[in-house]
Order: C-alpha cells, then sequence, then structure tokens
C-alpha cells in the first residue's frame, strides 16, 4: 500500500492540474486579509469568505481536481495498467489513493480556512473549520474518486453536483441541504465553534450518519468498479 501511495503522490504533484489547486485557496486567503487589513468588519464579509467561497467552492472544488485525479488520470493515459498487473486486491489500491486525495485536499483547503476563520473571528472557528473542511474532504474525495471510475467525465458530473446539486437547489430547497456535503461540513463547524457567521439547518447527528455512509459507500463502489477493470483499463 505504500508503493501505491507514493505512486500516487508522485503522480499527482508531478500533474499540471496540481496547479489548478493553488488559486482558490490563494483567492481565499487574500480576501480574508484585505478584508481585515481594510476594517471591513467580519459580519460584512466572514459568512460570503468562509462559506460562500471557502466551503461552497474552494473545499469541493479542490476535492474534485485532486479526487478524480488521483486514479481518472491514470485511466485517461493507461499508467493504471502498471497498477492493475500488481497482484494486489483492488482495495490496497482504492484507499490509499483515497488517502491521499484526501489528505493533499484537506491540507490545501484547511490552511486557508483557519487563517480566514481567525481574521473572521478566532482560533477556535479556525481550528474548527480545518477539522470540519478535512472531514469534508474525504466525503467529496470518497465521491469523486468512485465518479472517475463509473464515468468518463467525472469533472462534469462532480461540477453538477457541487453547482446545481449544493449551490443552486441548496439555496433554494431546504430539503436538499440533508444530502448537501457543504451542508454536513458546516454543521460539523458550527457545533465546535457556534458563530452568526455559519448555519444550516442540518443536525450534527445527520451529518455525521451521512458523511460516514458517503465515504464508506462510495469507497466500496470504488473498490467494487475497479474489480471490474480488465488489464487494458476497460471495464469488462
Amino acid at each position: 500500500m505504500s508503493t501505491v501511495t507514493w505512486i500516487t503522490a508522485r503522480g499527482l504533484f508531478g500533474r499540471r492540474r496540481f496547479l489548478l489547486l493553488l488559486p482558490l485557496p490563494a483567492l481565499l486567503l487574500v480576501l480574508a486579509i484585505v478584508s481585515r487589513s481594510v476594517g471591513v468588519h467580519p459580519s460584512q464579509w466572514g459568512t460570503p469568505v468562509l462559506v460562500g467561497l471557502g466551503l461552497a467552492v474552494v473545499l469541493p472544488v479542490v476535492s474534485l481536481i485532486v479526487g478524480t485525479g488521483v486514479l481518472g488520470a491514470e485511466i485517461d493515459d493507461g499508467t493504471v495498467v502498471h497498477i492493475l498487473t500488481k497482484p494486489l486486491p483492488r482495495w490496497q489500491i482504492v484507499l490509499p489513493k483515497l488517502a491521499v486525495a484526501t489528505g493533499v485536499s484537506a491540507a490545501t483547503v484547511a490552511v486557508p480556512l483557519y487563517v480566514a476563520g481567525v481574521l473572521a473571528d478566532s482560533v477556535r472557528l479556525g481550528l474548527a473549520l480545518a477539522a470540519a473542511s478535512a472531514v469534508g474532504a474525504l466525503a467529496y474525495s470518497a465521491l469523486f474518486l468512485a465518479l472517475s471510475l463509473v464515468t468518463r467525465r467525472p469533472v462534469l458530473l462532480g461540477l453538477v453536483y457541487v453547482l446545481i446539486w449544493e449551490g443552486l437547489l441548496g439555496r433554494f430547497v431546504d430539503g436538499s441541504k440533508v444530502l448537501s456535503i457543504q451542508q454536513w461540513v458546516i454543521a460539523f463547524a458550527d457545533r465546535m465553534a457556534p458563530t452568526e457567521l455559519l448555519g444550516t439547518t442540518v443536525s450534527v447527528p445527520v451529518a455525521g450518519v451521512l458523511t460516514a455512509l458517503v465515504a464508506v459507500g462510495f469507497t466500496v463502489l470504488a473498490v467494487d468498479r475497479l474489480r471490474s477493470f480488465s488489464v487494458a483499463g476497460e471495464t469488462s
């Protein structure tokens, strides 16, 4: 498993798509620092930056780029053959890749969210946002990793989920919030650091159960789907 982890990390950091991870977190940091520097009250910029940008855009988009890239890119360029020919159970391929995707996504997003949270409110809020975003990164990564194995257009479908389901329906249809990873993350962060800057109708117990179901369910789906791949990298 350590070999798969190393190959995945080396391939991810060696691809140009890794550069796509940097602009959004940098924008989050810049907006938070500038808003604090010019004296804008956190009540005016906190929610738009932390939730509207950080949790609604930066976290899912970064997770989408990484989650679909740790295995999807290998399928596209054919290098997945080298892994599939190894006498490894498929779960020993999926789990390391999921771990890398989660770790990279969480680290990329948690740091700017922590800084923005401290600037907007307190260290407690910064830590809460960082911890909650790490949990969210796990759920998003499992979802997007599975998508890369069930469709040839995982990025497109991932964007549909993020932009349409979480972004559009999540704003106007209250019932859809229950099935929104973004709302689960907000619920976790708000429980750890209650503040007026955050708020959701989803309860923490529901968010916890659904996060676990998504993480485990889509991981199992990814393992099962990978079993159907032939050495040529095509599904049988």
